[in-house]
């Protein structure tokens, strides 16, 4: 009865962690095509940014659900890590891991944890300058610095490189996050080869598609 109970919990987590991990993607992708928006027109960009940081659903629900959803993701990863760590046989650590593997399954904490400090510095960088901005300073507010100021944080090659690389991981991460997704949850029907094979196109065009933003706000600065 124990062990039963033991394997719902360990099955439960692993679905929650599969479905957190879903919902951020959809930031991901949606946050992706309002950047994209700024390699073609200031204004397009200026307008859909200054919409989405003064509108009342999003500003009040949707972003605290988003931040529930990061810390939740992030969280049930380290503990799923350090249980799998725990239970998987001293043997095993002397088996060649990389035969068995790729290095993306095996480092998943580790390019977890290098997204959650590029998010930490994004929050940095974008969100905390954004609640000064418009509830500690005073006066009107200018609906078109949005696209100076995600230029303005490309100007450093150091930043720039920093920035693709973590979305290299994030590439890496997300290749086997979304195969690991839709394993957990149980889905293995006449759709799931294409869903994985969607999966992997999300994995590499999103980030890499980040990518090409930060390239392109670098040599056009």
């Amino acid at each position: 009865m124990a062990q039963s109970a033991l394997l719902k919990s360990s099955i439960a987590k692993k679905v929650a962690m599969a479905l957190s991990g879903l919902f951020l993607m959809l930031f991901l992708a949606q946050h992706f095509f309002i950047n994209m928006t700024s390699v073609f027109s200031s204004d397009v960009f200026n307008s859909i940014s200054h919409f989405m940081g003064n509108n009342p659903l999003v500003q009040f629900v949707i972003q605290p659900i988003l931040i529930v959803g990061v810390v939740f993701h992030f969280i049930m990863g380290f503990v799923l890590d350090f249980k799998n760590r725990k239970a998987r046989p001293i043997a095993y650590a002397k088996n060649n891991g990389a035969a068995n593997s790729s290095w993306a399954s095996r480092n998943m904490i580790i390019s977890g944890l290098v997204i959650l400090a590029f998010l930490l510095v994004h929050f940095y960088d974008f969100w905390v300058p954004e609640m000064a901005y418009k509830y500690v300073q005073f006066g009107p507010l200018d609906e078109t610095r949005y696209f100076h100021e995600l230029a303005e944080k490309f100007e450093s090659p150091v930043r720039t490189a920093l920035y693709c690389i973590s979305f290299v991981l994030l590439s890496l991460h997300l290749q086997h996050g979304f195969s690991s997704s839709f394993q957990s949850i149980g889905q293995n029907n006449k759709y799931t080869k294409g869903m994985k094979n969607f999966g992997l196109g999300f994995a590499y065009v999103i980030p890499f598609g980040f990518i090409f933003i930060a390239l392109f706000h670098h040599f056009n600065h």
